[in-house]
This record gives structure tokens, C-alpha cells and sequence, in this order.
């Protein structure tokens, strides 16, 4: 399966990496300007995130311990509506910037594509925002709020080696495993 990029190489879907896997539990290390193949690893990310029907991957959800991220979320207004407008972007080497102060928790289901089939509430900070740097290597900074708050901070975890289920209580992390199916894709 392959997806087009616009001017870029064409994206291979790549298999998602499932929770357990050691990729997905340390951090990712720093991405260079000499990182080889960095332009298919981008189409190939957004091939697999598209094929998966997800908002956001992280390049160890595919196997690659680099900081990188790729999204196509949906904004949504402060009611949990879709605005029709959807925020898209590679973010290299991401640092995530949280409200100075009170930070407004929202309680929301949450999943993700290495943990297939299962969610779970989890309470994420209201509204985020990431620098980092694009696919061309220019400065580059996204924010928002609701759905597009929470992948950004759920990206940004898996760049740690955090998944969400790490965050979740004892109880509701056992319950989301037991609820994935990680037979998927094998």
C-alpha cells in the first residue's frame, strides 16, 4: 500500500508498532539534518497514520526510535464539535510547552494506534503547544486546544517512551490491555 506526498516520495504503509515493544518504552533520540532517508521515513509515517485512520504517529510507532511526529487532527470547538478544519504538520525534534500557571485538565476518552481497539478517560492539559521544526528544517510551532491539544500531548509522550495507558490508574491500565487487540494487522 502506498500514499502520495505532495512533491515528496511515495509512502509505504509500515506495520504499527503494539505496546510491549521496547521502541515504544524509552525515549527517541534527537533527529539530525544527516539523518538518512528522513523524507521517506515522513511519507512512510503519514502512509501508515492515513492507512490506520489516526490523527498523529510517532516515528517508534513504527519502529523508528527518532523524535519526530507526524498529524492530521481534526479541530474541534470548545463543545467536542468539529470545526471542519484539520491541523496537519511534521514536527522534528517537538518540545512541548504547557500554560504557565492553572492549566484547565479535560477529561476525554483517549487510544491509540499501539494499544488497537482499546480506550480509556484520561485528563490532558486544555491546550498545548509544540516548536520544533518542519520537514524542510524551518522553525515551526502548532497549538491548540481540545482534540488538537491532546495529540499533541499524546505525540510528544510517545517521543518519551510514554504510551497513554502509562498514565492511566492500575485498574484502567489492565482493563485497556485486556481490551486491545493486538492481533490486528498480523
Amino acid at each position: 500500500m502506498t500514499a502520495e506526498t505532495a512533491g515528496g516520495p511515495v509512502g509505504q504503509v509500515r506495520p504499527i508498532t503494539y505496546y510491549g515493544e521496547d521502541v515504544l518504552h524509552r525515549p527517541c533520540a534527537e533527529v539530525t539534518r544527516d539523518t538518512p532517508d528522513l523524507d521517506q521515513l515522513i511519507a512512510d509515517m503519514f502512509a501508515s497514520m492515513y492507512a490506520a485512520e489516526g490523527v498523529g504517529l510517532a516515528a517508534n510507532q513504527i519502529g523508528v526510535g527518532l523524535r519526530i511526529f507526524v498529524i492530521d487532527c481534526p479541530e474541534q470547538d470548545d463543545e467536542g464539535r468539529p470545526t471542519g478544519h484539520s491541523v496537519v504538520g511534521t514536527v522534528i525534534n517537538p518540545v512541548l510547552h504547557l500554560p504557565d500557571g492553572h492549566r484547565e485538565l479535560v477529561e476525554r476518552t483517549e487510544g491509540c494506534l499501539s494499544v488497537p481497539g482499546a480506550t480509556a478517560v484520561l485528563a490532558r492539559v486544555s491546550e498545548a503547544r509544540v516548536t520544533g521544526f518542519d520537514a524542510n528544517w524551518e522553525p515551526i510551532e502548532i497549538s491548540g486546544t481540545g482534540l488538537v491539544a491532546r495529540c499533541l500531548q499524546h505525540e510528544c509522550d510517545h517521543l518519551e517512551g510514554t504510551v497513554y495507558v502509562d498514565r492511566l490508574p492500575k485498574r484502567a491500565r489492565k482493563q485497556a490491555l485486556a481490551d486491545a487487540d493486538f492481533s490486528r494487522g498480523a
